[in-house]
C-alpha cells in the first residue's frame, strides 16, 4: 500500500500523483489533506503517513513546499526511513542502499515530470539486502531505540 499526504503547498502535486497512481493501477490511500486549506500544517499529514507504515511492503509519500518539514516529521516515527528527493539517481540509491520506505517531495522545487520519474523509481527499486547496508540500517535502528 502507498500512503500519501500533503499540506496546502503540496496539495496540487498530491492530487496529480493520485491520477498517476490510477493510470498505473497502484493501490494508494490519501491520508490528507483532503481539501485545499491554506491554513493547514504539514506535521499532521506527514505523521499520518509515517504512522501508516507498518508492513515491509508499505511505502509512504509526504509532500510540502520544501520537502524538509515533512521529512523531519516522518523520521521522528520509529521504523520510518524517509528520504528527501533530490534527483532520480539519489532516490534509486536511497531505496537500493538505505531501504527508505517514505519519500519526501518538495512541491516548490521539483517539476511534475521529475516527480513522476522519482516516484516510479521509489516504488520500483528494491532494497539490495547487502550485508553492509543491513548493518548500517541496524545501527540506525539502535540509535532510534536509544534516543
Amino acid at each position: 500500500m502507498i500512503y500519501i499526504g500533503a499540506d496546502h503547498r503540496g496539495f496540487e502535486l498530491k492530487e496529480k500523483l493520485k491520477e498517476f497512481f490510477d493510470e498505473l493501477n497502484f493501490e494508494y490511500e490519501d491520508v490528507g489533506a483532503l481539501e485545499l486549506n491554506p491554513d493547514d500544517d504539514y506535521p499532521e499529514f506527514a505523521l499520518k503517513v509515517a504512522k501508516s507504515i507498518d508492513d515491509h511492503e508499505d511505502r509512504g509519500i509526504v509532500i510540502c513546499g520544501s520537502g524538509v518539514g515533512v521529512d523531519e516529521v516522518a523520521n521522528k516515527v520509529s521504523g520510518v526511513r524517509c528520504g528527501l528527493a533530490i534527483n532520480k539517481e539519489q532516490i534509486r540509491a536511497a531505496r537500493h542502499d538505505d531501504d527508505i520506505n517514505v519519500l519526501a517531495l518538495a512541491s516548490d522545487h521539483t517539476s511534475e515530470e521529475d516527480v513522476k520519474d522519482i516516484v516510479k523509481i521509489f516504488l520500483d527499486t528494491d532494497f539490495s539486502g547487502e550485508e553492509r547496508y543491513k548493518r548500517r540500517i541496524h545501527e540506525v535502528e539502535n540509535i532510534e531505540e536509544e534516543y
